[in-house]
Formats: C-alpha cells, structure tokens, sequence
C-alpha cells in the first residue's frame, strides 16, 4: 500500500522592480535550509485564500503591504518534503507600498536573472528560474 504525503500548499511572490530586478530574501540561521535565498512568502493558514495568506506573510516577513488582487498567479513547482509534499505557488507583484524590509530574513537582495541563477536556492525554488526568465525575455520583447 503506497504511502500518500499530506500536501503542503504555500505561496510567494515574485516581486520585481522596474529594471527587471527580483526581491529575495535569505532565509535566517535557526531555521531549516539557513542561509539559502528564496522569495518572499509562506503558509496558507485555515480559512486563508492564497492571495489573501501572501498579502499578509509579505506584511509579515517585508513589512510591506499588498493588495490581494494585484498578486496574479505565475506558475508553481512541486516538491517531496519528508512526509509532505510541497506545492509552491508563484505569484507576481509589480505594486506594493512600503519599502522591504528584512523583517524574518537575514538579508533581502534585488537580484537580475544572471545573479538569480548563481544564488543557492531552495530545491523547490529551482524549477520555478526557467519560467521567470522566459517571462523577462518576453517583457524585454527577446526570443
């Protein structure tokens, strides 16, 4: 009889700046996988839609606030997580007000998409590059 993981659905935002820059954060010591870079987000809590849980962890973890509408679904990526199984969705962001703050981070980086890919990252944060450069290809008007 095969074993079914319990889901683990969380959300993040792909926040990027006029110059075609993403907002990460590095995830603080004491926490599991310390020190590597991911975007911003985290659990959807019982009751939460997803929009709604991302615009409250970027209030949280940024200190910036959020209109649940401006966050439009991207893409996602899946991943076994021990006994859960991970299901990120990508969210992409181009308003906010406020300006980001490592708030639960050690640090936050604007990284392009060359420094993007030379950054560790979580393993379920990977599948998610090929799709964020195909989207800045297509907005800068490249094949």
């Amino acid at each position: 009889m095969e074993i079914i993981p319990t889901l683990f659905p969380v959300v993040a935002a792909l926040l990027s700046d006029r110059h075609g820059r993403m907002l990460v954060q590095q995830r603080p010591q004491g926490k599991s996988m310390a020190g590597l870079w991911e975007f911003p987000g985290g659990k959807i809590e019982p009751g939460e839609t997803p929009e709604q849980a991302l615009a409250r962890e970027l209030a949280e973890e940024l200190g910036i606030v959020v209109a649940p509408s401006d966050l439009k679904p991207f893409t996602f990526a899946s991943d076994a997580l021990g006994n859960r199984h991970l299901l990120l969705l990508l969210y992409r962001c181009t308003r906010w007000e406020g300006e980001a703050a490592p708030l639960h981070a050690s640090a936050l980086r604007w990284a392009d998409m060359v420094e993007l890919a030379q950054l560790p990252m979580p393993p379920a944060d990977l599948p998610l590059l090929p799709h964020i450069e195909r989207l800045l290809m297509h907005e800068n008007g490249e094949r």
